[in-house]
């Protein structure tokens, strides 16, 4: 009976899976948003105009950064909900997390985002064994508080020290249920790594993407340096985003935020094609 059963929902998922492909169904589902780094110029300038300008593309959600925390969590929350977008995260910088506890809670996340580890960490394991400590601490306290913590990779976590890495020495010490990983696609690709694989591998612990594209032909680092940028609006790389995006979905990420450090095309004009990408993609 059991084996039946189990036979019975692969040929319905193997039947449902050709019907999609037969219709053309569009792969992407949930709301898209943006990492309002991306626009941080605009953003300096007039971030009123530059959520509206967002908005109007047809993202849904925004994750802050550090610049924007320049104005009462209230008025930024009410700021960003005024243009009809949400804000289910925020990037807090490592050093000076802790006292943000506050205002993320006010600004309404869901997620407290650590970007990166100071410099002084990330030349040792031991350095990276103490951040784990360190994000334990906070994660409990932030958890306290009704959020989640999440830490966000690079590539400089991929550097190998004798029989680990920094980001094996992360997951492995990290609490699981007091950390939870903003994977940057991106980041990941430049390290030698595949997205898909890490999702596969890490399962429910990835609540987030960063989803930003990579030149093709460049050659992979686990140094974050000039040498490691190679950024394309989503769509204009090497990345198989139809595989990213249904493993994504198949683990069930909560999140997506495009995101691009810089380029040669305008923030938003790069935010718009990364939209249309995304929301075109068919299976």
């Amino acid at each position: 009976m059991a084996g039946d059963a189990l036979a019975a929902r692969a040929a319905d998922a193997m039947w449902t899976d050709a019907r999609r492909v037969a219709q053309g169904e569009h792969i992407f589902k949930g709301p898209l948003g943006v990492q309002l780094y991306t626009v941080r110029e605009q953003a300096a300038a007039d971030l009123p105009g530059t959520l509206a300008a967002i908005a109007q593309i047809g993202y849904k959600e925004v994750e802050t950064y550090w610049d924007v925390y320049n104005r009462p969590a209230k008025e930024l929350r009410a700021m960003i909900a005024d243009h009809g977008l949400s804000v289910p995260s925020g990037h807090f910088n490592y050093e000076g997390l802790e006292s943000k506890i506050d205002y993320a809670r006010e600004l309404g996340v869901k997620y407290m985002i650590c970007p990166m580890l100071p410099e002084k960490m990330r030349a040792s394991i031991e350095g990276f064994e103490a951040a784990a400590a360190q994000l334990n601490a906070w994660g409990a306290k932030v958890k306290k508080a009704g959020m989640q913590l999440g830490f966000h990779n690079h590539n400089y976590e991929f550097k190998s020290y004798g029989s680990s890495t920094g980001f094996a020495a992360l997951m492995r010490l990290t609490d699981p249920s007091l950390v939870a990983l903003e994977m940057d696609c991106y980041w990941i690709t430049q390290a030698g790594q595949d997205p898909v694989a890490m999702m596969d591998k890490l399962g429910s612990r990835v609540k987030m993407l960063h989803l930003k594209d990579r030149a093709a032909g460049f050659a992979t680092s686990q140094s974050l340096d000039e040498a490691a940028s190679h950024f394309e609006a989503v769509g204009s790389g090497a990345i198989a985003w139809k595989q990213v995006i249904l493993e994504a979905q198949k683990i069930g990420v909560e999140h997506y935020f495009v995101e691009r450090d810089y380029g040669k095309v305008p923030a938003l004009e790069s935010l718009a094609a990364s939209y249309k990408y995304l929301t075109g993609l068919q299976v």
